[in-house]
C-alpha cells in the first residue's frame, strides 16, 4: 500500500513521466468548451470537403497536367471566403480566435479528402507560426491585420515560410546542422534595414502568399550564430517569383522558388535578429535560435502528421468503398477474410496517427509550449466571449510598448525551459513520421486491394498514394525525425549518446 507520506518521494523518480503522460496532465488544465468548437469545427471542415475540396479534387490534380503553369487562386478565394485563413488566427491579432489545438483535427478531416486542397488552406499557418515566434508583436499583428482584412474584401492575403534552399534542405531546421549546409541567402546589414540576394525553393504558395517569414543569413560561413528572420512582402523590389515545381502529388499545392537580388528589406520588417536578440539567463544565442525554429516545428510537425493520417483515412475510406462494391469469386471483397484482416490494420493505423498527433497537441497545451499561453482559462474565456472592438481598442495601442515584447518574451522564451522544449519537439518529431509513414502505408495497401482499378486517376486511389510520398519529406524528412525524437526524448538518459556530430576519422594505429 502506497502512504500518503510516500507520494512526494515517487514523484521524485519519475523525471520523465511528462514526456510519456501529456495528455494526462493537459487535459485537466484546458478549458472544457474545447471540446464542443473542435467538434463543430471538424463538421465546418467536412461541409467544405462535401461542397468544395471532394468535386474539385480529381480536376485540380488533373489541371495541373494540362496546364503547367496552373496556380489555385480559385481555390484560394474559395478558402478565403469561408474564413479558413483567420480561423486559427487569435483575436488578439484580428482573427477569428478558434483554439489552436483544433487545427490538426480540421487537418485531418481536409486532408482526407485531399492534402493538395488541405495544403492550400493550412500552409499558411506555418507561416503564420513562423512570424508569430519571434514574438516581434507589432509586426505580428500588422500582418495579421492584413490577413483579417483580406477576408473581409474577398483579396486572400496568405503568409509562407521561405527557409529552405538549393543547397541546403532539412538542414536548416537543426541549428546543429545549419553550418554543414551550403546556404547562401544572404542578408547584409544596411543604413534602415537589411539587403537579401539569395533564393528559396519549395515554398509552398509562394506565388499565391502576400507576406513571406524570411530565414536568412548575415554570415555565410557560420549561419547557426548569424540568423535574421525578416516579413518579406510580395511586390518588393528585388523580389521575383521563378518556377514553380513540377511535383508528383499534392499539385493543386504549388511549390515555388523565390528569388531575391539586391532585396532591400527595412528594419520594421525584421522579425528577429540572433546578434541582436536579448539573452537568455539560460541560452546562448545558438540555443535561443534553436528554440525558435523549434517553436514553429513543434506545432508544424503535428500539423504535418495530422495531414498523413488524413492521407491513411482517405486511402482507408476509398478501399473501405471498393471492397463494398466489388465482388470477387462470387462474393463481395468485403466478405473475404483476408480483405477484412487489411482493412483492419488500415484503420488501425488511422487510429494510431491520430493518437499521435492527439499527444503532440498535449504536449504543446503544457507549460511551456506554444499553445499554453492562450489555454489559460481565464484568459481562453474572456478572449472568446470579449467583443473584437474592445481588443482593437484597449490592447492593441499598448502594442508598440517595449513592455508586450518583454512580457512575451518572458513567457514564451524564459517561460520554457530546456526540457519542455524537448519534450514539444521529441513529441512533434513522433507525430510527424508516424502519422506520414501511416499515410504512406495504407496509401500502398488501398492499391494492393484494388489492383488495376486503383491505378485509375478517376478512382483517385492513386492520386492518394502520390500525394502521400511528400509528407515523409518536408518539414523535415522523416530520417532526421527519428535522429531528433532520439536526441530529445532517449539522449537525455544516456549520457554517452550524442546526436548531429560530425563524423570523425578513424585513424589506424
Amino acid at each position: 500500500m502506497i502512504k500518503p507520506k510516500e507520494i512526494k518521494s515517487l514523484l521524485e523518480r519519475e523525471p520523465r513521466f511528462e514526456d510519456s503522460y501529456c495528455s494526462i496532465q493537459a487535459i485537466p488544465k484546458m478549458p472544457t468548451i474545447q471540446l464542443k468548437e473542435i467538434r463543430a469545427l471538424v463538421s465546418y471542415a467536412r461541409r467544405f470537403n462535401d461542397e468544395v475540396v471532394r468535386p474539385l479534387a480529381l480536376k485540380a490534380d488533373l489541371r495541373t497536367y494540362q496546364d503547367p503553369e496552373y496556380l489555385p487562386w480559385d481555390l484560394v478565394q474559395k478558402v478565403n471566403d469561408w474564413g479558413f485563413y483567420t480561423m486559427f488566427i487569435p483575436k488578439f491579432f484580428g482573427g477569428q480566435g478558434w483554439a489552436l489545438p483544433g487545427l490538426n483535427y480540421v487537418v485531418e478531416e481536409l486532408a482526407s479528402a485531399c492534402v493538395g486542397i488541405a495544403n492550400v488552406v493550412f500552409v499558411h499557418y506555418l507561416g503564420f507560426g513562423t512570424i508569430l515566434a519571434s514574438w516581434n508583436i507589432p509586426l505580428v499583428n500588422k500582418i495579421c491585420r492584413e490577413v483579417a482584412e483580406g477576408e473581409r474584401t474577398g483579396n486572400p492575403c496568405l503568409i509562407t515560410l521561405a527557409i529552405t534552399e538549393p543547397g541546403a534542405g532539412t538542414d536548416v531546421e537543426e541549428v546543429e546542422l545549419v553550418d554543414r549546409g551550403k546556404v547562401t541567402c544572404f542578408a547584409e546589414k544596411v543604413k534602415g534595414g537589411y539587403i537579401v540576394n539569395g533564393s528559396k525553393i519549395f515554398i509552398s504558395m509562394g506565388h499565391v502568399s502576400r507576406w513571406h517569414g524570411l530565414v536568412a543569413y548575415t554570415d555565410l560561413k557560420k549561419p547557426s550564430e548569424n540568423t535574421v528572420m525578416l516579413a518579406a512582402r510580395t511586390g518588393m523590389k528585388g523580389l521575383t517569383f521563378g518556377k514553380h515545381e513540377d511535383k508528383m502529388g499534392q499539385r493543386a499545392c504549388p511549390a515555388s522558388e523565390l528569388i531575391f537580388e539586391d532585396c532591400f528589406i527595412p528594419d520594421e520588417n525584421v522579425l528577429l535578429d540572433s546578434r541582436t536578440m536579448r539573452k537568455s539567463r539560460l541560452r546562448d544565442t545558438g540555443e535561443l535560435v534553436n528554440q525558435i525554429i523549434h517553436y514553429v516545428v513543434e506545432a508544424s510537425r503535428p500539423a504535418v502528421g495530422a495531414f498523413g493520417t488524413g492521407v491513411a483515412r482517405g486511402a482507408y475510406e476509398h478501399a473501405l468503398k471498393f471492397a463494398s462494391e466489388t465482388a470477387v469469386d462470387g462474393k463481395l471483397l468485403i466478405n473475404h477474410e483476408w480483405a477484412q484482416i487489411m482493412l483492419a490494420e488500415m484503420y488501425k493505423n488511422v487510429i494510431a496517427g491520430r493518437l499521435a498527433y492527439c499527444e503532440a497537441n498535449f504536449s504543446n497545451s503544457l507549460k511551456g509550449g506554444i499553445f499554453n499561453f492562450l489555454q489559460v482559462k481565464p484568459l481562453y474565456y474572456y478572449l472568446k466571449y470579449i467583443p473584437q472592438f474592445v481588443i482593437d481598442m484597449f490592447f492593441v495601442p499598448f502594442y508598440k510598448l517595449k513592455l508586450v515584447d518583454w512580457f512575451f518574451h518572458q513567457v514564451y522564451v524564459e517561460g520554457q525551459s530546456l526540457e519542455a522544449q524537448k519534450r514539444c519537439s521529441g513529441w512533434s518529431s513522433i507525430a510527424k513520421f508516424f502519422g506520414t509513414d501511416m499515410g504512406m502505408k495504407n496509401s500502398q495497401m488501398a492499391l494492393e486491394m484494388m489492383g488495376q482499378a486503383g491505378l485509375r486517376h478517376d478512382h483517385g486511389a492513386e492520386k492518394i498514394l502520390r500525394d502521400s510520398k511528400l509528407l515523409q519529406i518536408y518539414e523535415g524528412t522523416n530520417q532526421l525525425n527519428r535522429l531528433n525524437l532520439f536526441n530529445c526524448l532517449i539522449a537525455r538518459s544516456v549520457p554517452q549518446a550524442h546526436v548531429f556530430e560530425e563524423e570523425q576519422e578513424v585513424k589506424k594505429c
